[in-house]
C-alpha cells in the first residue's frame, strides 16, 4: 500500500476526537437553557447540542426535548480550536433518533448552518472605535481639536456659537403673562356677577314684601266686608225683632 492511500492526519489539537459528520449515541450529562452537553462512549471530550440542532422546529429550552441521562443520537459537526479550549459541535436532528440514520447525509445542513454560525459571529465580533480629540489649540480660529493647517476658517469676521436658551422659560414667562392678563377680567367678571346677584336678591325680597302687603290688605278688606256683612245682618234683626214688638203691643 503506498503512502497515499494512507489517511489524512489530524490537525494539531483535534487528536483524539470524533470524525466530523460521524454518527454516534451518546448519554445526555447536562442540560442548560440554551442547549444540552452529550458524552459519547471512549471519548473524554463532550459536545454541545445546541438548542437550534435538536428538532426542525422552534424550541426555546432544551429541557423540553431530552433529559439527563437520556441516549440520544447525534451527528458532529463542528470541532473548532478557540485559544486552548476545543469545542464540539453535535446536531440531533439530522439524525433520525428512533434507527439513528443520516437524514442529511450530504451534509448541506450542516455546512449552511456552520456558514450561518461564522457570519454571526464576524458581526457580533466587530468592535466599535472611538477617535480622541486632539488636546491642541488652533492658533488661526483659537478652537480646540484641530492643528491650524487643518482649520477650514476663513479670515474676515469671527463668529461664535451662541449657548442655547432654555425655551422653557419664554414659554413660563408667557404663561405667567396670560394668567396676569387673564385673572383680572375674571375679578372684575365675579364683582359684576355677584353685584347681579345681590340686586335679584333685594328685588326678589321687595317682591316677596310687596306680595305680602297686598295679601294682608286683601286679607284685612276681606275681614272687613265680612264684618259689615254680619253687622248689617244682625242691624236688620234687631230692627225686624222690635217691628214685631211693636205690632204685638199694639
Amino acid at each position: 500500500m503506498s503512502d497515499s492511500d494512507d489517511p489524512a492526519p489530524e490537525p494539531a489539537g483535534l487528536e483524539g476526537l470524533p470524525p466530523i459528520y460521524s454518527i454516534s449515541k451518546g448519554e445526555v450529562v447536562s442540560v442548560q437553557t440554551y442547549g444540552a452537553f452529550v458524552r459519547l462512549p471512549g471519548y473524554k471530550k463532550e459536545g454541545l447540542v445546541h438548542v437550534s440542532e435538536m428538532s426542525a422546529s422552534r424550541i426555546e429550552n432544551a429541557s423540553e426535548i431530552v433529559d439527563v441521562g437520556e441516549q440520544v443520537w447525534i451527528k458532529v459537526i463542528g470541532r473548532e480550536i478557540r485559544g486552548d479550549k476545543v469545542k464540539l459541535s453535535f446536531s440531533m436532528k439530522a439524525v433520525n433518533q428512533g434507527t439513528g440514520r443520516d437524514l442529511d447525509p450530504t451534509n448541506v445542513m450542516a455546512e449552511q448552518d456552520a456558514r450561518r454560525r461564522r457570519q454571526f459571529r464576524d458581526h457580533t465580533g466587530n468592535r466599535i472605535t472611538l477617535e480622541a480629540v486632539l488636546n491642541t489649540t488652533c492658533s488661526k480660529c483659537g478652537c480646540k481639536g484641530h492643528f491650524t493647517k487643518d482649520c477650514f476658517s476663513a479670515p474676515g469676521l469671527q463668529y461664535a456659537l451662541l449657548p442655547e436658551e432654555d425655551n422653557d422659560e419664554p414659554q413660563q414667562q408667557q404663561q405667567q403673562q396670560q394668567l396676569s392678563a387673564v385673572t383680572p377680567q375674571q375679578d372684575s367678571d365675579k364683582k359684576k356677577k355677584k353685584k347681579k346677584e345681590k340686586k335679584m336678591k333685594k328685588k326678589r325680597k321687595r317682591e316677596r314684601k310687596e306680595s305680602e302687603s297686598n295679601s294682608d290688605s286683601s286679607d284685612s278688606k276681606a275681614k272687613k266686608r265680612r264684618r259689615d256683612h254680619t253687622q248689617g245682618r244682625e242691624d236688620k234683626k234687631k230692627k225686624k225683632h222690635k217691628k214685631h214688638k211693636s205690632h204685638k203691643h199694639s
